[in-house]
Protein backbone atom coordinates (compact mmCIF):
# COMPACT_ATOMS: atom_id res chain seq x y z
CA UNK A 1 0.00 0.00 0.00
CA UNK A 2 1.05 3.78 -0.50
CA UNK A 3 1.50 6.10 2.70
CA UNK A 4 -2.31 7.49 2.16
CA UNK A 5 -3.98 4.43 1.90
CA UNK A 6 -2.04 2.67 5.09
CA UNK A 7 -2.50 5.77 7.01
CA UNK A 8 -6.55 5.93 6.10
CA UNK A 9 -6.59 2.28 6.95
CA UNK A 10 -4.92 3.11 10.34
CA UNK A 11 -7.13 5.77 11.12
CA UNK A 12 -10.02 4.10 10.43
CA UNK A 13 -8.82 1.33 12.96
CA UNK A 14 -8.55 4.08 15.28
CA UNK A 15 -12.15 5.76 14.51
CA UNK A 16 -13.51 1.75 15.69
CA UNK A 17 -11.84 1.61 18.95
CA UNK A 18 -13.68 5.41 19.56
CA UNK A 19 -16.92 3.79 18.85
CA UNK A 20 -16.69 0.96 20.97
CA UNK A 21 -19.46 0.98 24.12
CA UNK A 22 -19.10 -0.92 27.14
CA UNK A 23 -20.89 -4.03 26.81
CA UNK A 24 -19.33 -5.90 29.40
CA UNK A 25 -22.61 -5.97 31.41
CA UNK A 26 -24.57 -6.91 27.90
CA UNK A 27 -22.15 -9.84 27.29
CA UNK A 28 -22.64 -10.96 31.04
CA UNK A 29 -26.33 -11.14 30.62
CA UNK A 30 -25.91 -12.84 27.87
CA UNK A 31 -23.90 -15.75 29.51
CA UNK A 32 -26.52 -16.03 32.09
CA UNK A 33 -29.15 -16.22 29.90
CA UNK A 34 -30.91 -13.30 30.85
CA UNK A 35 -33.09 -11.56 28.18
CA UNK A 36 -31.81 -8.86 26.71
CA UNK A 37 -33.01 -5.20 26.28
CA UNK A 38 -33.34 -3.77 22.95
CA UNK A 39 -30.23 -1.45 23.76
CA UNK A 40 -28.00 -4.64 24.50
CA UNK A 41 -28.60 -5.87 21.20
CA UNK A 42 -27.96 -2.67 19.26
CA UNK A 43 -24.56 -2.78 21.32
CA UNK A 44 -24.06 -6.06 20.43
CA UNK A 45 -24.66 -5.47 16.74
CA UNK A 46 -22.14 -2.21 17.24
CA UNK A 47 -19.55 -4.74 18.19
CA UNK A 48 -19.97 -7.23 15.47
CA UNK A 49 -20.12 -4.35 13.16
CA UNK A 50 -16.87 -2.76 14.50
CA UNK A 51 -14.72 -6.18 14.98
CA UNK A 52 -15.91 -6.91 11.00
CA UNK A 53 -14.21 -3.07 10.30
CA UNK A 54 -11.41 -3.80 12.00
CA UNK A 55 -10.24 -6.96 10.97
CA UNK A 56 -10.48 -6.10 6.82
CA UNK A 57 -8.55 -2.70 7.46
CA UNK A 58 -6.39 -4.64 9.62
CA UNK A 59 -5.95 -7.21 6.92
CA UNK A 60 -5.37 -4.44 4.49
CA UNK A 61 -2.31 -3.65 6.00
CA UNK A 62 -0.71 -6.62 6.87
CA UNK A 63 -1.45 -7.04 11.06
CA UNK A 64 -4.83 -9.11 10.98
CA UNK A 65 -2.80 -11.95 12.58
CA UNK A 66 -1.22 -9.10 15.62
CA UNK A 67 -4.80 -7.80 16.35
CA UNK A 68 -6.26 -11.32 15.87
CA UNK A 69 -9.54 -10.06 15.46
CA UNK A 70 -12.31 -13.30 15.92
CA UNK A 71 -15.13 -13.58 12.83
CA UNK A 72 -18.27 -11.91 14.15
CA UNK A 73 -19.96 -11.83 10.64
CA UNK A 74 -22.80 -14.64 11.50
CA UNK A 75 -23.72 -12.22 14.64
CA UNK A 76 -23.63 -9.55 12.65
CA UNK A 77 -26.02 -11.30 9.88
CA UNK A 78 -28.05 -12.48 12.66
CA UNK A 79 -28.82 -8.61 13.92
CA UNK A 80 -28.83 -7.38 10.22
CA UNK A 81 -31.65 -9.69 9.18
CA UNK A 82 -32.26 -7.13 5.75
CA UNK A 83 -28.87 -6.67 5.13
CA UNK A 84 -28.72 -3.77 5.65
CA UNK A 85 -24.80 -3.20 6.43
CA UNK A 86 -25.28 -0.63 9.11
CA UNK A 87 -24.95 -1.15 13.09
CA UNK A 88 -28.12 0.56 14.17
CA UNK A 89 -30.59 -2.14 15.48
CA UNK A 90 -34.19 -2.34 15.12
CA UNK A 91 -36.70 -5.24 15.54
CA UNK A 92 -37.37 -5.56 11.59
CA UNK A 93 -40.39 -7.09 10.05
CA UNK A 94 -38.20 -9.88 8.29
CA UNK A 95 -38.10 -10.88 12.64
CA UNK A 96 -42.08 -12.06 12.29
CA UNK A 97 -44.26 -13.09 9.67
CA UNK A 98 -46.80 -10.82 12.23
CA UNK A 99 -45.28 -7.69 12.44
CA UNK A 100 -45.26 -6.28 8.85
CA UNK A 101 -48.89 -6.36 8.91
CA UNK A 102 -49.81 -5.14 12.09
CA UNK A 103 -47.06 -1.92 11.33
CA UNK A 104 -48.97 -1.44 7.82
CA UNK A 105 -52.18 -1.50 9.84
CA UNK A 106 -51.09 0.93 12.90
CA UNK A 107 -49.87 3.41 10.14
CA UNK A 108 -52.83 3.93 8.38
CA UNK A 109 -54.62 4.40 11.82
CA UNK A 110 -52.26 6.75 13.13
CA UNK A 111 -53.03 8.29 9.63
CA UNK A 112 -56.71 8.89 9.62
CA UNK A 113 -56.07 9.94 13.55
CA UNK A 114 -53.76 12.76 12.64
CA UNK A 115 -55.94 13.93 9.80
CA UNK A 116 -58.64 14.60 12.35
CA UNK A 117 -61.65 14.84 10.50
CA UNK A 118 -63.28 11.74 12.22
CA UNK A 119 -66.50 12.61 14.94
CA UNK A 120 -65.20 12.23 18.87
CA UNK A 121 -66.75 8.64 18.68
CA UNK A 122 -65.29 7.48 16.34
CA UNK A 123 -62.15 9.03 17.01
CA UNK A 124 -62.08 7.18 20.49
CA UNK A 125 -62.86 4.37 18.97
CA UNK A 126 -59.38 4.21 16.46
CA UNK A 127 -57.76 5.16 19.77
CA UNK A 128 -58.32 2.59 21.32
CA UNK A 129 -57.80 -0.20 18.29
CA UNK A 130 -54.39 2.09 17.67
CA UNK A 131 -53.72 1.34 21.89
CA UNK A 132 -54.39 -2.59 21.05
CA UNK A 133 -52.19 -2.51 17.79
CA UNK A 134 -49.24 -1.13 20.15
CA UNK A 135 -49.62 -3.60 22.98
CA UNK A 136 -49.70 -6.43 19.86
CA UNK A 137 -46.54 -4.98 17.91
CA UNK A 138 -44.96 -4.70 21.52
CA UNK A 139 -45.25 -8.01 22.42
CA UNK A 140 -44.24 -9.30 19.06
CA UNK A 141 -41.21 -6.84 19.32
CA UNK A 142 -40.30 -9.00 23.51
CA UNK A 143 -41.03 -11.86 21.54
CA UNK A 144 -38.26 -11.39 18.73
CA UNK A 145 -36.24 -10.15 21.26
CA UNK A 146 -36.36 -13.45 23.60
CA UNK A 147 -35.77 -15.53 20.51
CA UNK A 148 -32.69 -13.23 19.55
CA UNK A 149 -31.22 -13.40 23.09
CA UNK A 150 -31.58 -17.30 23.12
CA UNK A 151 -30.46 -17.54 19.50
CA UNK A 152 -27.35 -15.66 20.48
CA UNK A 153 -26.56 -17.16 23.93
CA UNK A 154 -24.42 -19.67 22.25
CA UNK A 155 -22.60 -16.96 20.83
CA UNK A 156 -21.35 -15.67 24.18
CA UNK A 157 -17.54 -16.99 24.18
CA UNK A 158 -16.93 -15.73 20.82
CA UNK A 159 -18.16 -11.97 21.64
CA UNK A 160 -16.66 -12.16 24.77
CA UNK A 161 -13.27 -12.75 22.69
CA UNK A 162 -14.44 -9.92 20.25
CA UNK A 163 -14.30 -8.12 23.28
CA UNK A 164 -10.95 -8.84 24.48
CA UNK A 165 -9.82 -8.53 21.09
CA UNK A 166 -10.81 -5.20 20.72
CA UNK A 167 -9.85 -4.09 24.13
CA UNK A 168 -6.14 -5.60 23.74
CA UNK A 169 -5.89 -4.39 19.88
CA UNK A 170 -6.83 -0.68 21.21
CA UNK A 171 -3.83 -1.37 23.85
CA UNK A 172 -1.05 -2.14 21.09
CA UNK A 173 -2.34 1.08 19.14
CA UNK A 174 -1.97 3.39 21.81
CA UNK A 175 0.96 1.83 22.71
CA UNK A 176 2.11 2.03 19.19
CA UNK A 177 1.04 5.89 18.53
CA UNK A 178 2.64 6.76 21.99
CA UNK A 179 6.11 5.08 20.58
CA UNK A 180 5.58 7.09 17.26
CA UNK A 181 5.20 10.23 19.11
CA UNK A 182 7.71 10.33 21.74
CA UNK A 183 10.01 8.41 19.72
CA UNK A 184 10.70 5.47 21.52
CA UNK A 185 12.78 2.49 20.75
CA UNK A 186 12.03 -0.97 21.08
CA UNK A 187 14.14 -2.98 23.34
CA UNK A 188 15.91 -6.03 22.92
CA UNK A 189 15.63 -8.56 25.87
CA UNK A 190 18.29 -10.55 27.27
CA UNK A 191 17.65 -13.65 29.24
CA UNK A 192 19.38 -13.27 32.88
CA UNK A 193 22.81 -14.48 33.05
CA UNK A 194 26.17 -14.27 34.80
CA UNK A 195 28.03 -11.14 33.37
CA UNK A 196 25.01 -10.01 30.88
CA UNK A 197 24.26 -6.08 31.58
CA UNK A 198 21.32 -4.14 30.52
CA UNK A 199 22.37 -1.46 28.51
CA UNK A 200 20.74 2.35 27.81
CA UNK A 201 22.08 4.61 25.49
CA UNK A 202 21.16 7.76 24.79
CA UNK A 203 18.52 7.45 27.83
CA UNK A 204 16.25 10.70 27.98
CA UNK A 205 13.24 11.19 30.43
CA UNK A 206 10.34 11.37 28.84
CA UNK A 207 8.69 14.09 31.32
CA UNK A 208 11.66 16.30 31.80
CA UNK A 209 12.64 16.13 27.77
CA UNK A 210 8.48 17.11 26.72
CA UNK A 211 9.04 20.59 29.47
CA UNK A 212 12.34 21.26 27.91
CA UNK A 213 11.11 21.03 24.53
CA UNK A 214 8.05 23.00 25.52
CA UNK A 215 10.58 25.74 27.27
CA UNK A 216 13.22 25.30 24.60
CA UNK A 217 15.54 24.60 26.46
CA UNK A 218 18.28 21.89 26.06
CA UNK A 219 18.13 18.60 27.07
CA UNK A 220 21.17 15.70 27.24
CA UNK A 221 20.57 12.36 26.96
CA UNK A 222 22.58 9.92 28.72
CA UNK A 223 24.49 6.22 28.29
CA UNK A 224 23.90 3.84 31.34
CA UNK A 225 25.18 0.09 31.39
CA UNK A 226 23.62 -1.88 34.54
CA UNK A 227 25.59 -4.58 35.12
CA UNK A 228 24.99 -7.39 38.38
CA UNK A 229 26.64 -5.89 41.73
CA UNK A 230 26.87 -2.39 43.05
CA UNK A 231 27.52 0.92 40.83
CA UNK A 232 28.60 3.74 42.56
CA UNK A 233 27.96 6.90 41.02
CA UNK A 234 28.90 10.68 42.40
CA UNK A 235 28.79 14.26 41.20
CA UNK A 236 27.78 17.88 41.91
CA UNK A 237 24.62 18.92 43.30
CA UNK A 238 22.29 19.73 40.18
CA UNK A 239 24.70 17.08 38.15
CA UNK A 240 21.48 14.96 37.59
CA UNK A 241 22.19 11.89 39.26
CA UNK A 242 18.50 11.97 40.86
CA UNK A 243 16.79 11.96 37.60
CA UNK A 244 19.43 9.47 36.16
CA UNK A 245 18.13 6.64 38.40
CA UNK A 246 14.21 7.81 38.06
CA UNK A 247 14.76 7.81 34.15
CA UNK A 248 16.40 4.08 34.81
CA UNK A 249 13.36 3.02 36.44
CA UNK A 250 11.33 4.20 34.59
CA UNK A 251 12.91 2.62 30.93
CA UNK A 252 13.11 -0.94 33.00
CA UNK A 253 9.18 -0.75 34.10
CA UNK A 254 8.55 0.81 30.60
CA UNK A 255 10.19 -2.57 29.18
CA UNK A 256 9.05 -4.94 31.17
CA UNK A 257 4.76 -3.76 30.57
CA UNK A 258 5.87 -4.06 27.09
CA UNK A 259 6.56 -0.64 26.00
CA UNK A 260 9.10 1.02 24.01
CA UNK A 261 11.79 3.19 26.22
CA UNK A 262 12.86 6.46 26.16
CA UNK A 263 16.55 6.05 24.67
CA UNK A 264 18.34 5.54 21.05
CA UNK A 265 19.06 1.95 21.48
CA UNK A 266 18.34 -0.65 24.87
CA UNK A 267 18.82 -3.81 25.79
CA UNK A 268 17.14 -4.91 28.88
CA UNK A 269 17.56 -7.71 31.34
CA UNK A 270 14.03 -8.30 33.20
CA UNK A 271 14.12 -8.37 37.06
CA UNK A 272 11.90 -9.61 39.77
CA UNK A 273 11.01 -5.74 40.59
CA UNK A 274 12.36 -2.60 41.02
CA UNK A 275 12.61 -0.67 44.24
CA UNK A 276 13.02 2.83 44.39
CA UNK A 277 14.64 4.62 47.34
CA UNK A 278 14.76 7.86 46.21
CA UNK A 279 13.28 11.36 48.12
CA UNK A 280 12.24 11.97 51.42
CA UNK A 281 11.12 8.23 53.32
CA UNK A 282 9.46 10.29 56.53
CA UNK A 283 6.42 8.35 57.90
CA UNK A 284 4.43 10.57 59.99
CA UNK A 285 1.69 8.28 60.34
CA UNK A 286 3.53 5.43 62.21
CA UNK A 287 6.34 7.81 63.41
CA UNK A 288 9.00 7.17 61.82
CA UNK A 289 12.00 9.91 60.64
CA UNK A 290 13.04 10.12 57.48
CA UNK A 291 16.56 8.14 58.30
CA UNK A 292 14.32 5.19 60.06
CA UNK A 293 11.65 4.95 57.37
CA UNK A 294 14.53 5.21 54.77
CA UNK A 295 17.01 2.23 56.19
CA UNK A 296 13.93 0.19 56.95
CA UNK A 297 13.44 -0.35 53.16
CA UNK A 298 17.07 -0.57 52.51
CA UNK A 299 17.15 -3.34 54.90
CA UNK A 300 14.11 -5.25 53.65
CA UNK A 301 15.65 -4.96 49.82
CA UNK A 302 18.92 -5.89 50.89
CA UNK A 303 17.20 -9.34 52.23
CA UNK A 304 14.96 -9.74 49.25
CA UNK A 305 17.82 -9.17 46.94
CA UNK A 306 19.41 -12.45 48.44
CA UNK A 307 16.37 -14.47 46.75
CA UNK A 308 15.33 -12.37 44.07
CA UNK A 309 17.01 -10.24 41.23
CA UNK A 310 16.09 -6.82 41.65
CA UNK A 311 17.01 -3.51 39.78
CA UNK A 312 17.34 -1.33 43.13
CA UNK A 313 17.69 2.23 42.65
CA UNK A 314 18.84 4.13 45.72
CA UNK A 315 19.44 8.07 45.92
CA UNK A 316 21.99 9.43 48.61
CA UNK A 317 21.70 6.71 51.21
CA UNK A 318 21.37 7.93 54.97
CA UNK A 319 22.25 11.17 53.95
CA UNK A 320 20.04 12.65 56.79
CA UNK A 321 22.04 11.48 59.79
CA UNK A 322 25.29 12.19 60.99
CA UNK A 323 28.10 11.95 58.62
CA UNK A 324 30.53 9.39 60.34
CA UNK A 325 27.43 6.76 60.66
CA UNK A 326 26.11 7.65 57.39
CA UNK A 327 29.08 6.83 55.46
CA UNK A 328 30.02 3.36 57.08
CA UNK A 329 26.34 2.48 56.46
CA UNK A 330 26.26 3.48 52.74
CA UNK A 331 29.70 1.61 52.94
CA UNK A 332 27.77 -1.77 54.29
CA UNK A 333 25.06 -1.25 51.52
CA UNK A 334 27.16 -1.00 49.15
CA UNK A 335 29.49 -3.74 49.94
CA UNK A 336 25.86 -6.48 50.28
CA UNK A 337 24.53 -5.69 47.23
CA UNK A 338 27.50 -5.86 45.34
CA UNK A 339 27.85 -9.50 45.77
CA UNK A 340 24.11 -10.06 45.04
CA UNK A 341 23.25 -10.62 41.37
CA UNK A 342 20.61 -7.76 41.34
CA UNK A 343 21.52 -4.26 39.46
CA UNK A 344 22.15 -1.81 42.55
CA UNK A 345 22.38 2.05 41.42
CA UNK A 346 23.48 4.01 44.40
CA UNK A 347 24.68 7.70 44.45
CA UNK A 348 26.05 9.78 47.40
CA UNK A 349 28.12 12.53 48.24
CA UNK A 350 30.47 10.06 50.67
CA UNK A 351 34.35 10.16 49.66
CA UNK A 352 36.60 7.88 50.94
CA UNK A 353 34.30 4.47 50.27
CA UNK A 354 36.68 2.26 49.65
CA UNK A 355 34.43 -0.48 48.15
CA UNK A 356 35.69 -2.87 45.13
CA UNK A 357 32.86 -2.01 42.84
CA UNK A 358 31.96 -0.34 39.94
CA UNK A 359 32.28 3.37 40.03
CA UNK A 360 30.85 6.37 37.61
CA UNK A 361 30.87 10.17 37.91
CA UNK A 362 28.83 12.70 36.20
CA UNK A 363 31.29 15.02 34.83
CA UNK A 364 29.58 18.13 35.59
CA UNK A 365 30.49 21.62 34.75
CA UNK A 366 32.03 21.98 31.66
CA UNK A 367 35.67 23.61 31.82
CA UNK A 368 35.64 26.46 29.98
CA UNK A 369 32.65 28.80 30.35
CA UNK A 370 33.95 31.82 28.34
CA UNK A 371 33.01 35.24 29.48
CA UNK A 372 29.34 33.55 30.07
CA UNK A 373 27.47 35.01 33.79
CA UNK A 374 26.07 31.78 35.20
CA UNK A 375 22.47 32.47 36.60
CA UNK A 376 19.90 29.83 38.08
CA UNK A 377 18.08 29.69 34.14
CA UNK A 378 20.96 29.24 32.25
CA UNK A 379 23.39 26.86 34.69
CA UNK A 380 22.14 23.20 32.97
CA UNK A 381 23.47 24.66 29.72
CA UNK A 382 27.15 24.08 31.43
CA UNK A 383 26.86 21.32 33.24
CA UNK A 384 27.46 18.07 30.89
CA UNK A 385 25.36 15.19 32.41
CA UNK A 386 27.35 12.27 30.95
CA UNK A 387 28.73 9.47 33.01
CA UNK A 388 32.55 8.38 33.01
CA UNK A 389 34.33 6.04 34.80
CA UNK A 390 35.89 7.08 37.87
CA UNK A 391 38.53 5.02 40.33
CA UNK A 392 39.19 7.95 42.42
CA UNK A 393 37.63 7.83 46.05
CA UNK A 394 37.33 11.46 46.07
CA UNK A 395 33.74 12.95 45.23
CA UNK A 396 33.05 16.68 43.62
CA UNK A 397 33.42 19.49 45.66
CA UNK A 398 30.99 22.35 43.90
CA UNK A 399 28.08 23.04 46.64
CA UNK A 400 29.58 26.63 47.14
CA UNK A 401 30.30 26.83 43.98
CA UNK A 402 26.68 26.46 43.32
CA UNK A 403 25.64 28.04 46.23
CA UNK A 404 27.46 31.09 44.65
CA UNK A 405 26.19 31.30 41.28
CA UNK A 406 22.85 30.55 42.63
CA UNK A 407 22.94 33.76 44.58
CA UNK A 408 22.96 33.05 48.19
CA UNK A 409 24.27 35.10 50.88
CA UNK A 410 27.90 36.85 50.24
CA UNK A 411 28.48 36.14 54.50
CA UNK A 412 27.04 32.70 54.29
CA UNK A 413 29.51 31.73 51.02
CA UNK A 414 32.61 33.32 52.75
CA UNK A 415 32.31 31.47 56.20
CA UNK A 416 31.49 28.78 54.79
CA UNK A 417 34.60 28.93 52.50
CA UNK A 418 37.04 29.95 55.66
CA UNK A 419 35.36 26.66 57.62
CA UNK A 420 36.73 24.37 54.63
CA UNK A 421 40.00 25.87 54.67
CA UNK A 422 40.14 25.00 58.32
CA UNK A 423 39.41 21.02 57.79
Amino acid sequence: LDNASYDKAVTLIRHQFMQMPDLQGSLNNLRNHVRLEEIELFEIKILAFLCRQTARAAALIGIDAVLAIPDTDEVFRLLDPDNTGIATFYVYDSYHPDLAALRRQLKAMQTRMEQGTLPSDENAALQQQINDLFDQQNALQQQVIADLSDRLAPFFPLLQQALDSMAYADFLFAKATLARRWGLVRPVVKPFADGVASDLVALWNPRLKHRNDELGLRYQPVDVQLCQGTCLITGANMAGKTVLLKTVGIAQLMAQFGFFVPAARASIVPVDDIIFCIGDEQNEMKGLSSYASEIIKISDTISRSASQRLLILIDEPARTTNPVEGKAIVQSVATLLNGRTSFSIITTHYSQLGIPCRRLRVRGFVERIGDVRLTPDNINDFIDYSLMPDDSNEVPHEALRIASILGCDSQMLHLADRFLGEE
